[in-house]
């Protein structure tokens, strides 16, 4: 589980904007998508799901889930791989039992699977990020 501590520049309801100094540990964050860069600079918002009701000015430590962080990534990255994959092997083989050019073929159903899971990832997506646990959470009010 990843940590950064942070000062609440604005908070409303269940969620916060936190203002954070970005550290050398980001260039490995694979969090560092939810985090916003102000003006070039090493400050940075990060929107924040706020359960333990942090105010506007109190520095606050944040929690970025890591294993969510994994599936997520996994998600992007190795589900189009294997939908390509997957849409080639097929489409090679179909149109090599019909006696056209399976090389043909290969590319169409390939492409038209990743073309699948682009949407499938858009959706699924959308579903996971408006969970809480694919969000960074305060989780201690440090003064």
């Amino acid at each position: 589980m990843a940590t950064e501590e942070g000062i609440v520049i604005r908070a409303d309801g269940g969620s916060a904007i936190v203002k954070a100094t970005k550290t050398d540990a980001c260039k490995a964050c694979t969090a560092r998508g939810s985090c916003h860069v102000m003006g070039g600079g090493r400050e940075m918002e990060i929107s924040a799901f706020n359960p333990v009701g942090a105010e506007v000015d109190d520095h606050v430590l944040l929690s970025f889930d890591t294993s969510s962080l994994l599936k997520a990534s996994f998600l992007l990255y190795i589900v189009p791989v294997f939908a390509l994959l997957a849409g080639a092997v097929a489409g090679h083989y179909l149109t090599l039992s019909v006696g056209w050019d399976p090389s043909i073929g290969a590319c169409v159903l390939g492409f038209l699977s990743l073309s699948l899971s682009a949407a499938f990832i858009k959706a699924r997506g959308n579903a996971m990020g408006k969970k809480t646990a694919y969000q960074p959470k305060i989780i201690r009010i440090l003064r």
